[in-house]
């Protein structure tokens, strides 16, 4: 809760309310439907209110359901608001690519986050015919995935393959080697004048 003072008297927010006042959308936790559709939400509000203005994405997430991850990366390149990506913490799973498709030249991580690349996994159950049909799906979804890591890192398919066959944990520095992101920083950038 944040308390501020005006000529008017005092209000009350919620920190993700006021930092959304500052074009900051904070990706914490797993990414469920839930999460997902407020990202969403959050991203077109924002471009709403100011369609070319620079929009902050932090992420400090484990990963989780591909197609609410999928949501936001779509959202992300939807719009036209350029959408700065920063990874304090951990960026996994679905997370890094969110923090790879961000604004070129504006992803970043913080000195001692850690970011993990690996393809998508479920379970099904059921009759086999079912499980065909979903086996293939998860197929499509792998490929889909590394088609979009090989345009926002410029690895090599092969290389993306390869990387996103096992878990694959990155410090820092190697995720910006490998493209995920475009610098390390350890202090905010000042402000750019308008």
């Amino acid at each position: 809760m944040v308390i501020e003072s005006t000529s008017r008297g005092e209000r009350a927010f919620d920190i993700y309310s006021r930092l959304l006042r500052e074009r900051i959308i904070c990706l914490n936790g797993a990414i469920d439907d839930h999460i997902g559709n407020l990202v969403v939400a959050q991203l077109l509000y924002l471009e709403s209110e100011h369609p070319d203005k620079q929009i902050s994405m932090y992420i400090n997430s484990p990963g989780g359901a591909v197609t609410a991850g999928l949501a936001i990366y779509d959202t992300m390149q939807y719009i036209r608001c350029p959408v700065s990506t920063l990874c304090i913490g951990q960026a996994c799973s679905m997370a890094s690519l969110l923090l790879a498709a961000g604004e070129a030249g504006q992803r970043r991580a913080l000195p001692n986050a850690r970011v993990m690349l690996h393809q998508p996994s479920g379970g099904t159950q059921g009759q086999a015919s079912d499980i065909e049909i979903h086996a293939r799906e998860i197929l499509e979804m792998r490929r889909r995935i590394n088609q979009l890591y090989v345009k926002h890192t410029g690895q090599p398919l092969d290389t993306i393959e390869r990387t996103l066959d096992r878990d694959s944990w990155k410090s820092a520095e190697l995720a910006k080697d490998f493209g995920v992101i475009d610098e390390v920083i350890e202090r905010r950038p000042p402000p750019v004048d308008t």
